[in-house]
């Protein structure tokens, strides 16, 4: 057991004393020279002594923001999207304010058929227009089904294309396309006009001695117009290479026949009679060239020259639509030589005709028509 003596506590006691006054002592100069240098950086004093923490722990005070119920960038939205339905409420009721004044205002009635302008035609009676558009007399300008009018008036044979348009306030301008015809058509018993196309226009009233095309047959009145245009093509290449030289040719043509696409068939007038001239399906220029070259031998050949056939590349045929023929005198040097002639139905044509073949044990067998080679 340690005995304590009163004077080691007293000794204790004022050597505590005394050190705390040497401590004191040394920390004044420490915070002089401190606050010395401080005034120099800085107007705040350093203190150097730690904070005394409060026994009492507290957390700090927050600031509550004061919000609405919609976010600011929806209620943004919200405005732009209120402000384009009110615009396109003012628009929406200004359409109709104006739609109900053009549909019920008398500005906008067709009163008479002066207001039906008509423009492009010339083969088209205004009578045929206006018996498509009378119905729309004393109708709204608004209520005129332009479609349909359109389709009414490409109905019309000689119409190709038509433009009906509304001319506000109370008129209704048309513009025709007519169809151009490029020759005459026979049907049956009935001539016609026929454009490019295939489609077949009736002869405008007091207008026929404006053309001069030649006579194309071999179409029917049943044929559909697909079928006619296919016809239509190879007439068109016959006459844009009967032209392409510049001699124009295609205007010597009376007739084309068009009923095999393989034999076109085209009769040529000659004051000593129309001649007949197979050029097959191509070729047409130089099978023609070759009948203008040799026409008139033949005619001194023939008694009658009806026919010729030109089909063949080395071969000519003369009268082959013909069984009455008269046989040829011995051709010159330089001239198609005969190869066969065709026995006719009297007796002199059959001497004749002998006489001109070639001497054979085995005669052939007669065709119709007198064969030339074209090369020999």
């Amino acid at each position: 057991m340690a005995i304590v003596s009163p004077d080691s506590g007293l000794m204790g006691r004022q050597k505590f004393s005394r050190d705390d006054e040497v401590l004191s002592r040394n920390r004044t100069p420490v915070r002089e020279m401190v606050g010395e240098l401080d005034a120099d950086d800085s107007p705040r004093p350093l203190d150097l002594e730690p904070e005394e923490e409060s026994p009492f722990l507290r957390g700090q005070k927050r600031v509550s923001a004061r919000r609405g119920p919609i976010p600011k960038k929806a209620a943004h939205r919200l405005k732009i999207a209120a402000l384009v339905a009110a615009l396109c409420g003012v628009i929406a009721l200004g359409v109709s304010i104006l739609y109900g004044y053009g549909t019920h205002s008398w500005r906008f009635r067709i009163e008479s058929s002066d207001k039906v302008e008509i423009a492009g035609i010339e083969n088209v009676s205004r009578r045929q227009v206006l018996d498509v558009m009378g119905g729309d007399i004393g109708r709204n300008i608004f209520f005129v089904p332009l479609a349909d009018r359109k389709k009414q008036l490409e109905r019309i044979s000689w119409v190709e294309s038509a433009a009906v348009m509304r001319l506000l306030p109370d008129r209704i301008g048309i513009k025709i396309q007519e169809r151009t015809a490029v020759a005459f058509v026979r049907i049956g018993s009935r001539i016609a006009l026929i454009d490019r196309h295939g489609v077949v226009m009736e002869m405008p009233p007091g207008k026929a001695k404006q053309y001069s095309f030649p006579v194309i047959t071999g179409m029917a009145d049943a044929e559909p117009v697909s079928t006619r245009s296919v016809r239509m093509r190879t007439y068109d290449s016959l006459v844009r290479e009967l032209d392409s030289e510049g001699a124009h040719y295609s205007q010597d043509l009376s007739e084309v026949d068009l009923s095999d696409l393989e034999d076109v068939k085209i009769m040529v007038p000659d004051p000593a009679g129309a001649v007949l001239v197979h050029l097959g399906s191509s070729d047409f220029l130089r099978r023609y060239k070759t009948y203008m070259t040799h026409a008139q031998e033949w005619r001194q050949q023939f008694q009658k020259l009806q026919s010729v056939d030109l089909r063949f590349d080395r071969q000519i045929v003369v009268n082959p639509d013909s069984h009455v023929v008269s046989a040829p005198t011995k051709p010159s040097a330089g001239k198609p030589a005969v190869l066969k002639a065709v026995a006719a139905k009297s007796a002199a044509t059959k001497k004749a005709a002998t006489a001109a073949k070639p001497a054979t044990s085995h005669p052939a067998k007669p065709r119709p028509g007198t064969q030339y080679s074209a090369g020999h």
